[in-house]
């Protein structure tokens, strides 16, 4: 366990010397060997820490000569007709030169390639451990299973999942910020409820069609915006006339594209010039093979302007018709204004459940074995 916050302590510090500027891109890191004697530890330890800035894109190793810089936040795009260079420092500005092109385009991925990479292998939760849990509650809650849940889910489920992210994500939010609902979908018609038919909402294309299915139902309008190998194309992101956001920054399905680190700050810059909002779904990132949880763009957000959700429909498993959103302390009122009055639609007992298997340690055992699994067969199919 030392070893792994060990390397994770080097990642962590490397990552803030390159967000700094102490690296700028295009700047080659420090061996492996020099790296691990100013550091004192093993170069194991900075290997693993350099494969993670890597796996972010915060790095790129090149054969033979060692790991450069690849995390450029110092410019952003700013649409097709300015031809200013715009600096990270200054709020009103954003992303790359004008006269730089998007990097990629989801038309390069091959139908093979997008079977491929539209999901992670996910063993099937344990039906011993979940019926073991269901009939744990059912004796210890009783009839109190029998009751309506509040309307933003239990306090036990909130609180469950307040400890969870804390752990996994390092998210530090209040069981207040939790708004529990009956699968991701639910959560994005709340998403209209409250930000009206008036504005124009953002989808990635392509992307899981029921996201863009839902909010149109809902009355909303929507502009496809399309991806490139790191997210969505930046000329896309900053020529839309869009006030709400919607993207998967790991492994979007179906193109399995993921943002990269750049472009994740790109996103916030973004939502802060156009005074937008983004809703963060964080579908299946829990399996990433990684060695450390996804970084997300909730954890970077510094001024309210990211809803973050997930599912465990996924995690545990199709019978569960439950998910989360956790909102920015600012959106609180909001949402209690304009969705105050609906009822949470998932059964006391299902979020018991849930509950006490985030409680247990179960639920992490879970992924956890799920992300070994997948490490261990990114690694036979890289050998």
């Amino acid at each position: 366990m030392e070893k792994v916050k060990r390397y994770l302590k080097v990642y962590e510090q490397v990552r803030e010397d390159i967000i700094n500027g102490r690296y700028t891109v295009g700047t080659k890191l420090p061996s492996k060997r020099v790296m691990a004697e100013a550091m004192g530890v093993s170069v194991i330890t900075i290997e693993h820490a350099y494969e993670l800035l890597a796996e972010e894109g915060y790095i790129s190793p090149r054969e033979k000569s060692g790991y450069f810089v690849s995390f450029d936040d110092k410019e952003i795009y700013t649409g097709v007709n300015s031809k200013s260079v715009i600096h990270a420092g200054n709020r009103n500005n954003s992303a790359v030169r004008a006269d730089k092109k998007p990097v990629g385009s989801f038309s390069k991925v091959n139908a093979t390639d997008e079977i491929k990479s539209s999901s992670l292998s996910v063993p099937k939760f344990s039906y011993s451990i979940y019926a073991k849990t269901v009939r744990r509650v059912l004796s210890e809650y009783d009839s109190y299973i029998m009751n309506k849940s509040p309307k933003n889910g239990t306090e036990e489920l909130r609180n469950a999942i307040t400890g969870y992210l804390g752990r996994s994500r390092r998210l530090v939010v209040s069981p207040d910020q939790i708004i529990v609902g009956a699968g991701a979908e639910y959560l994005y018609g709340l998403i209209v409820q409250t930000f009206g038919r008036d504005i124009v909402y953002g989808v990635e294309s392509p992307s899981y069609q029921k996201i863009a299915k839902v909010y149109t139902a809902g009355g909303a309008d929507i502009h496809m915006l399309k991806l490139g190998n790191d997210g969505i194309e930046s000329e896309e992101l900053w020529n839309a006339n869009v006030k709400l956001l919607h993207i998967t920054p790991y492994r979007s399905f179906p193109s399995g594209v993921t943002a990269s680190a750049a472009k994740k700050r790109e996103y916030l810059k973004w939502s802060r010039k156009n005074d937008a909002y983004i809703v963060e779904d964080d579908f299946e990132s829990e399996f990433t093979p990684s060695r450390k949880p996804e970084e997300t763009i909730f954890s970077l957000d510094e001024e309210g302007r990211v809803m973050y959700v997930n599912t465990f429909t996924r995690t545990i498993g199709s019978y569960v018709r439950a998910a989360y959103m956790v909102l920015p302390t600012n959106l609180l009122s909001f949402f209690e204004e304009k969705t105050g009055f609906y009822e949470c639609p998932v059964p006391t007992l299902d979020q018991l459940v849930i509950a006490s298997l985030l409680n247990s340690g179960d639920f992490e055992r879970h992924i956890n074995k799920v992300r070994r699994n997948n490490r261990k067969k990114e690694i036979e199919n890289n050998s």
